[in-house]
């Protein structure tokens, strides 16, 4: 009876490994397919659009950071406005952001500096322009100037125009080092 027996044994094992064997088969090609329809969706989503410019959202940027950014935020600042009238306020939530701690711990030591410089320049604004999209663009922007100038940054040269009677083309610009303040960001910002 053994030897019956091990023959009964063999008989079902081979059912049971093409069973087996069909099972890992279905499980690969289930797989391929997935991954042939992810590379078809990635494929697609850097398609040309209607521009004829190439978008990629999955392409890593050319200018990736070494390291991730810092925050620094900003005690919040109450500031009058240049309004006729002198009624109207903005109260500003800001926080800069710089490539490394040490630069945010720099700038620290440079706070009181810093704080006059914005606080001088929203003082110059009105309400008007403090609302409008353009003007909060701008105000980022003069942020990131005056600063930079209060912790001696570089900032890229304005381009000069050709003169028009045909004199000296522009000076050509020398490469200007990154400034380690990357951003200015605006946390709250209230007019009232």
């Amino acid at each position: 009876m053994s030897a019956a027996a091990a023959t009964a044994d063999a008989a079902s094992a081979k059912p049971k490994s093409k069973k087996l064997l069909f099972i890992l088969i279905g499980v690969v090609v289930l797989a391929l397919a997935g991954a042939g329809g992810a590379f078809f969706i990635l494929k697609k989503n850097t398609a040309v659009d209607e521009e004829g410019e190439e978008t990629s959202h999955s392409a890593p940027s050319e200018r990736a950071p070494r390291s991730p950014p810092t925050f620094l935020p900003l005690d919040t600042m109450v500031v009058n406005l240049a309004d006729p009238g002198g009624n109207r306020f903005a109260q500003l939530g800001i926080t800069l952001q710089v490539q490394d701690s040490k630069t945010a711990e720099e700038m620290k030591v440079y706070m009181p500096s810093i704080r006059n410089a914005i606080l001088m320049l929203v003082s110059q604004r009105n309400s008007e322009i403090m609302l409008q999209m353009e003007g909060k663009e701008k105000l980022a922007a003069d942020i990131v100037r005056e600063v930079s100038f209060v912790m001696d940054y570089p900032l890229p040269e304005a381009d000069e125009a050709p003169s028009e009677s045909g004199g000296k083309p522009p000076k050509k610009r020398r490469a200007v080092p990154p400034n380690p303040l990357q951003g200015v960001l605006f946390s709250s910002f209230f007019v009232q």
